[in-house]
């Protein structure tokens, strides 16, 4: 029986090989894959067909609460067509040989990860990634990713995640790129590229490319109350105006496959929501990748209240669902609903197919071991070249709130910090390796990566003398803290007093020149099911970043978040602030680089800053309303505003400060009326003004004056990140076309409609300079 079993296997892997473009047959077209696909699918049972939508989970790196079984004994009869959060490229090797050797047709395994910002080598969260604004960077980051992954055996990444969110109450805003869905949609091409290289449909023809997952689909950054998992109930006109651009635009970049988000959709959910996986996702976008649930998103349908886990399994596969992520649904009862005439042959072929034309794509029938070889994580996994771009793109996402000056009454700002005297390093994130990283590092090296205080004090050694002081604990409540360190970032919770350990914080403080508070939130206070409705700094860090403040030295606080805060306290009283969210594996050394003043930080908000949880949701590209508020004004009765506090942000969208200062000139247009076919050309002059060498990120922002459904008042349409050498100045242009004026009208058409609009470009989205264009 064995022997007829790999008998088989290898005729069919001849087959294979004779029919596949690798290296043998240059010459392959979308026409060869079908034919043998078609060949293929001849020979397989209904068993086998619903085998290969079913993906389990295994491995010592799991996600949610399921675990899976007897996994290796249904690889060996074909009930499996992939699994994820496997590590290692050994461990990979033995299950894929399950597949290719002991199933009976020897169809190969996809294997997926949550390689979400780094492998081994880790980047920036990604909500700290989109502020570099640094597209190239984040290309390079998603290829740095895919290939450390792919040599440790993966050939499919669960990223990028690009749900626009407005709400810093949800945990997830840490994996996602912000608030607006025009640079959403950037870096969702970005990292589409930089995983996938070529456009997928061609075939990846390297070992160190793998296919991109876009999630989560779709809405899932709009639920209620901030509260994850929770519903979402939205406009379409809402829906295609501002949330579902990303999704669309790594759709048009290529990528190979789509998650469905958790969320319902006009009252459905989206993994049984054949409106959204095939209206919209197929037949309007022409997406023709294949489509997985989220973990166990068909078993959770049942708690919705939509049918039992047969009716909401068939519900899914109709919609237009291809694969099952954990729940067994399809594996377990898709032969019995086809039998009773509730799904057709023909929809659990579609779905068989999609699956098995990826699996050809990314070369594994010609190859089921093309991710396998195993010398090369020692080669291409955590290399000197790899940890030196971390280090930079960390640099560049790192996000400079403020910068006081050194001392009351001086001139002098407080960083950079001199190559001199004493910093105490001082907080319960000064000192923890496995924070570093920030959450959805599934692969982490956790204990391989250097804390602030380890790498300021390795990067300072015989320059300036680096102490340590912990402070405090992350929480007063041992129970929340414990919950905000899971996964192995525990920061080991001391059990002295709080009149203790500020004790020692104060007393290693008053030998130092400068101290470098180390505060905010541990990795684990954001990502998946981590939301929160105080978004105050903890309290007991809070205490110890006053008393430091009383001992009269210059403080910086050197921010950790996954989200953004309220700090209205913080911007009043501290001088300095760095939010360097959470940075990656080489976080310390970058940190070190920007305070110590060998990068300029240039990093820029993709996401408000709110002064207190009751302004949210709040973001910069809303509407006005009938009775909006005056500009400059605080309160206004009977106009739309709050009695505690102003309609404004504490930082706005696209804020960040640098070392040096930038001017802008005023706004040349070359024309300023525009017809349906024509363009114009929007240009300014920026200037650094300051001492320092800095990049700046120059924003373009329109705003329809007046439309046929009312419209946001301002939208990002454009930026560059340009570097400008002090006392330079650069000519910035951006082409104004009408398709950039577009938006989705009352009936859902995409138009641009004429009239009247402001152009407006700047380096925040509240410090523009203003032009007037006329779209006939």
């Amino acid at each position: 029986m064995k022997k007829r079993a790999l008998f088989i296997a290898f005729s069919l892997s001849a087959l294979m090989t004779t029919a596949m473009p690798g290296k043998n047959n240059p010459k392959d077209t979308p026409r060869e894959m079908d034919k043998f696909v078609t060949e293929l699918m001849k020979k397989m049972t209904v068993e086998e067909k619903i085998g290969q939508l079913n993906l389990p989970v295994t491995g010592e790196i799991t996600t949610g609460q399921a675990q899976s079984s007897d996994v290796a004994k249904k690889i060996e009869q074909g009930l499996v067509g992939g699994l994820f959060n496997l590590k290692g490229v050994d461990k990979i090797r033995d299950v894929q040989k399950l597949a290719v050797e002991k199933s009976r047709l020897g169809i190969p395994l996809l294997f997926g990860m949550d390689v979400v910002h780094g492998y081994e080598t880790i980047f920036p969260i990604p909500l700290g990634l989109s502020c570099s604004w640094d597209m190239a960077a984040i290309e390079q980051s998603a290829r740095i990713a895919a290939t450390e992954a792919s040599a440790d055996g993966i050939s499919w990444t669960f990223s990028p995640m690009v749900d626009i969110s407005r709400d810093p109450r949800w945990g997830r805003v840490s994996e996602g790129n912000g608030e607006d869905p025009f640079l959403g949609g950037a870096i969702a091409r970005a990292m589409v590229l930089g995983y996938q290289g070529a456009d997928l449909d061609n075939q990846l023809k390297h070992n160190n490319e793998i296919m991109a997952c876009v999630k989560h689909f779709a809405l899932y950054g709009a639920g209620e109350a901030g509260r994850d998992y929770n519903t979402v109930d939205m406009s379409r006109n809402r829906m295609f105006n501002e949330y579902l651009y990303p999704y669309q635009a790594a759709v048009d970049a290529g990528v190979g496959s789509v998650m469905a988000s958790f969320n319902e959709i006009d009252g459905v959910p989206a993994t049984a929501n054949k409106w959204l996986m095939t209206d919209v996702l197929r037949k309007q976008w022409g997406f023709n990748g294949f489509v997985v649930t989220d973990f166990t998103g068909i078993a959770e349908m049942v708690a919705h209240g939509i049918g039992d886990l047969q009716t909401v399994s068939a519900r899914a596969l109709n919609a237009g669902v291809d694969m099952d992520m954990v729940s067994a649904g399809f594996v377990g009862t898709v032969k019995k609903s086809i039998d009773e005439g509730k799904i057709s042959m023909e929809t659990l072929d579609t779905a068989c197919r999609r699956i098995l034309e990826a699996k050809y794509k990314l070369g594994l029938f010609d190859n089921p071991y093309k991710y396998c070889d195993l010398k090369r994580p020692a080669r291409e996994i955590f290399t000197k070249e790899h940890r030196e771009a971390a280090r930079r793109i960390a640099g560049e996402s790192f996000v400079l709130l403020k910068n006081g000056s050194i001392h009351p009454g001086s001139a002098e700002p407080l960083l950079p910090l001199k190559k001199e005297g004493t910093v105490a390093v001082i907080g319960p994130l000064a000192n923890t390796r496995s924070n570093m990283p920030g959450t959805w590092s599934v692969a982490a090296r956790l204990n391989d990566y250097p804390s602030v205080y380890e790498g300021l004090k390795e990067m300072m050694a015989g320059k300036v003398n680096i102490t340590y002081a912990k402070g405090s604990n992350l929480i007063s409540d041992a129970a929340y803290e414990e919950r905000a360190t899971m996964f192995g970032r525990s920061l080991n919770r001391d059990n002295r007093t709080d009149k203790e350990m500020l004790d020692e914080a104060l007393k290693v403080a008053a030998g130092a020149d400068v101290i470098v508070a180390a505060l905010g939130e541990s990795s684990e206070m954001t990502g998946e099911s981590s939301s929160r409705t105080d978004l105050n700094i903890p309290d007991v860090q809070r205490t110890l970043l006053e008393a430091l403040l009383k001992t009269g030295k210059p403080v910086v606080l050197t921010l950790f978040t996954g989200r953004p805060l309220t700090l209205v306290w913080e911007q009043e009283n501290v001088p300095a602030i760095l939010n360097v969210w959470f940075g990656g594996s080489e976080a310390a050394y970058a940190i070190g680089d920007v305070l110590f003043g060998d990068v300029n930080p240039s990093g820029k908000l993709t996401m408000t800053f709110p002064k207190n949880v009751g302004q949210i949701p709040l973001f910069y590209n809303h509407k006005n309303t009938g009775r909006p508020l005056a500009e400059g004004k605080w309160f206004e009765k009977f106009r739309s505003n709050y009695l505690d506090v102003d309609n404004e942000p504490l930082y706005p969208f696209g804020y960040g400060l640098s070392y040096t200062t930038f001017r802008y000139s005023d706004i040349t247009l070359d024309k300023t009326v525009m017809g349906q076919d024509g363009s114009v050309t929007a240009t300014v002059s920026v200037t650094n003004t300051g001492k320092r060498d800095g990049a700046e990120v120059v924003q373009l922002y329109i705003r329809d004056l007046v439309g046929s459904i009312t419209r946001p008042v301002k939208e990002l349409k454009g930026f560059e990140k340009v570097f400008i050498k002090a006392g330079e100045s650069k000519t910035i242009s951006f082409k104004i076309t009408p398709e950039l004026l577009r938006f989705y009208d009352y009936d859902l058409n995409h138009v641009a409609e004429p009239g009247d609009f402001n152009i407006m470009i700047g380096g925040s989205s509240q410090a523009v300079k203003t032009a007037r264009l006329t779209l006939k």
